[in-house]
This record gives C-alpha cells, structure tokens and sequence, in this order.
C-alpha cells in the first residue's frame, strides 16, 4: 500500500491573530506562512510524490502551489473530507477567550465526546478523515502501483487524528501530539498495519527554545501558531 505525506499548511493569518479559524473563508497564509510553503518543494526534492491531494481551505491550496509550479505534471485534487475541523460557533473566535468554555476541557480531556456547537463532534471529523485516507490509498495503489507516494496538505487537527488512527490511539490521546504549520508527517501503509516513519517534521528546532512565556499546558485548538 502507498506512503501518505501529510503536509499541514503554513502558518495562516489567523495562526499569529490567534483566532481559531476553521472554514472560515479567506484565512490566507501569512509571511512566513508563504516562506515555508515556498521551501516544500526543496524539503521534498527526490521524493517521487504521484499525486497531491488538499484540503479545499485557501491555507492549504496557497500551501501546496509552490510544489505544483516545481512540478508541473503533478495531479491536484481538493479533498473536503481532509478538510478543517467544522467547529460551528466556535470558528473565528479568539482563542484565549475560548479557553474559558466548559467544552475546553472536554476537547483537552475527552475529545470523543467534544461536539461544537453549530459544528461537529471530533469523532465524526477523524471518521471522515480516516475515510478518505483510505479511499485514496486505493485509489492510489490502483493508478500508480503498491509503492507509490502521494502527498495530503491538511490541517492540524486532522493530521493529529489520522496520526492517532494509524497508531491504534483512542481519540482521546491525540492530544498528545504536536504538529506545526508546514511540518511533514509520513505514514507508510501496508497490509497489516501502518508506519509511522515521520512526525511533525519541520526541519529546525526553533520550537525546542525556551521562550519568555511559557506555553500553555493545553493542546492549542486547530495546532497552533508554531515556533515564534
């Protein structure tokens, strides 16, 4: 079966305003957001990627479009099923007020029972994901054989998810991981079992510096803003 890289997008505008953005339209990529995303063909050169598939959100397609101007044979397709989170009345909303909310704890703590509202469960966004990833590992083995590479650009939480599925990680422990705007993350898929080959690679470890505020204890919503 294929090996999936997972690709979230660069940091966003709403990442550095700290909103928590989900289907908002019009979340951009930022500066340095368009930085990272202009180094992901260089960070992939050699890999022999078949196809791309992304998130419908202009954050990640802005993401991918270096790799398809370096690439100009490579397919594209938009994946909602890949899409963010769907957090209802909660999207576009500050982050630092939302830490107030009863439900906070419940998406840090039980996130198998947290449903937005206006918006859906965690439970049904990492069903859908799941799903597709699946769908396009057939699709994938079919069109371009057995060990064929492909590339999904996709939000934190959804990569966080899948990262727990293909780990056999009660959703209430994805949580537990971390990854950054435009890290890569590789899952090899085979008969058996998946592989976790890589996690939330980014290539530097400015994240690993001590910073004057600590972070929060909690897991940021969406995957946060990355290293400063």
């Amino acid at each position: 079966m294929p090996t999936l890289i997972l690709v979230r997008h660069g940091r966003s505008t709403a990442n550095t305003e700290g909103l928590l953005a989900g289907w908002t339209p019009g979340v951009a990529l930022d500066e340095r957001g368009a930085a990272q995303a202009a180094a992901l063909p260089g960070r992939l050169e050699g890999v022999p990627i078949s196809e791309v598939v992304a998130s419908p959100l202009q954050r990640c397609q802005e993401t991918i479009q270096p790799l398809l101007d370096a690439r100009p044979g490579l397919t594209a397709h938009s994946e909602e099923r890949i899409g963010e989170c769907h957090y209802g009345d909660w999207s576009g909303r500050k982050l630092s007020e939302l830490m107030g909310e009863p439900l906070m704890e419940v998406v840090q703590a039980h996130p198998s029972a947290a449903a937005f509202p206006g918006g859906e469960s965690m439970r049904a966004m990492q069903t859908r994901a799941a799903e597709a990833v699946r769908e396009w590992n057939a699709r994938v083995e079919r069109d371009h054989g057995a060990d064929a590479v492909y590339l999904m650009c996709s939000h934190g939480d959804i990569i966080k998810s899948l990262v727990a599925d293909a780990l056999g990680l009660h959703l209430d422990l994805f949580q537990r991981i971390s990854v950054e705007p435009c890290s890569v993350t590789v899952i090899r898929y085979t008969r058996l079992r998946p592989f976790l080959v890589r996690l939330g690679d980014t290539g530097d470890f400015a994240s690993l510096v001590p910073r004057e505020e600590a972070p929060g204890g909690d897991a940021p919503v969406g995957g946060g803003a990355g290293a400063p």
